[in-house]
Order: C-alpha cells, then sequence, then structure tokens
C-alpha cells in the first residue's frame, strides 16, 4: 500500500511564496523549497509565486503543482524570455511591469512566505512588511531561515529596533522558523501586535476615492 500525504485544512486558501530564480549553492535551499511545496499541499493550500520556472520559483511550483495544489505564477511580460524556461506549470498571469506583479501577488494571497533569494526576493519581502505596518494590509509575513540565511538580516532588523528606527511591536510582524512546519504553524498562529500608521479600512476608502477621481479626470 502507499503511503499518502497526511493532509489538514488552513485558515490560508493561498500562500504568496518569494525566492530565488537561482538554486543557490548549498542544497539545503532547494530541499527547502521542495519541503516548503510539500507543507503547502498538505494543509490545502494554492501557492501564489514570481511566475518562474527555474532556480527554488521552479522547484516550489512544481512541488505544489504534482501534490494536486492550484499554483498561480504572475510575471511581467518583459522578464518572461528570461524567467519561464522549461515546463511551466499552473496558471501564469502576464502583468504590464513590476509593481503590477506585486500588487497582483498580494491581492490573491492570505499570507507570504520568503525563502532565501536575492535583490528581488528582499524587496518584495520588505514591501509586504512595510505594508503590515502602515495597515494596508493585516496578513502573516514569514520568513523561512533556511540553515541561517536571514539571520543577518534579522540582525539589522533589531539595530533598527534598539536604533529607535523601528518600533518594537513592529518587529513582531515577522515571523521567521528554521523549517516549513514550524513556520507555517506560527503564521497560523500570528495576531498583529503593532500599531498601525493608518488602519486598513482608511487605505482602501483612500483608494476607491483616488481611483473614482482618475475616472472622472480621465473622461473630461
Amino acid at each position: 500500500m502507499g503511503m499518502e500525504m497526511e493532509t489538514m485544512e488552513s485558515k490560508f486558501k493561498r500562500v504568496c511564496v518569494f525566492c530565488g530564480s537561482s538554486p543557490g549553492k548549498k542544497t539545503s535551499y532547494k530541499d527547502a523549497a521542495i519541503e516548503l511545496g510539500r507543507e503547502l499541499v498538505s494543509r490545502n493550500i494554492d501557492l501564489v509565486y514570481g511566475g518562474g520556472s527555474i532556480g527554488l520559483m521552479g522547484l516550489i511550483s512544481q512541488a505544489v503543482y504534482e501534490g494536486g495544489r492550484h499554483v498561480i505564477g504572475v510575471i511581467p511580460k518583459t522578464l518572461m524570455p528570461q524567467e519561464i524556461t522549461g515546463v511551466t506549470v499552473g496558471e501564469v498571469k502576464a502583468v504590464a511591469d513590476m509593481h503590477q506583479r506585486k500588487a497582483e501577488m498580494a491581492r490573491h494571497s492570505d499570507a507570504f512566505i520568503a525563502l532565501p533569494g536575492g535583490y528581488g526576493t528582499l524587496e518584495e519581502l520588505l514591501e509586504v512588511i512595510t505594508w503590515a505596518q502602515l495597515g494596508i494590509h493585516d496578513k502573516p509575513v514569514g520568513l523561512l531561515n533556511v540553515d541561517g540565511y536571514y539571520n543577518s538580516l534579522l540582525s539589522f532588523i533589531d539595530k533598527a529596533v534598539e536604533e529607535g528606527f523601528i518600533i518594537p511591536s513592529a518587529r513582531h510582524i515577522i515571523v521567521s522558523a528554521p523549517n516549513a512546519k514550524d513556520l507555517v504553524k506560527k503564521m497560523e498562529e500570528y495576531l498583529p501586535r503593532h500599531e498601525k500608521v493608518a488602519s486598513k479600512l482608511s487605505w482602501e476608502i483612500e483608494r476607491l476615492e483616488l481611483g473614482h477621481s482618475a475616472k472622472c479626470e480621465f473622461s473630461r
């Protein structure tokens, strides 16, 4: 009798994963991407990611897709020739630019996780942390700290708290763990503790008012 993966229900329907289009030098990074993909499958969670099929992006998307869950890849049209190579799995959403890419990824997701990656991964991660601090969203943000990859980043953030640039309660926006199972569990239990700059409702009203104003200007 074949072994079946144990499944459990999650509070998340879709999780957005930021990660490198490179596999990195350590085997542990590749293993972590596959492990995270399988953990999402075990909890019946679909994947939203940056749309590439190479590096860690390809590994996690393949793991989730092969596990029978839906995969949404969001990628600017300009990057498609460079990032989408080989067999691309799941649904691909082509967007106009990087700003639209991040907005679409966030819109489709209930939580965010960063695997090891480079500049792009850091930029995406820090933006959703900032959005949480500002009150734009209250979704959990997780850091999969594989082999201490993000230790220096966490030390920098602690230094920023110490020097008065980040309030102590905002330090808790980031949830971190060394493995996928512990990270997702901690994210399931996450409750915002920081004082938001503005309420989510205020941001939504502002967005709607600006959208209406822009439409009026365009129609003149």
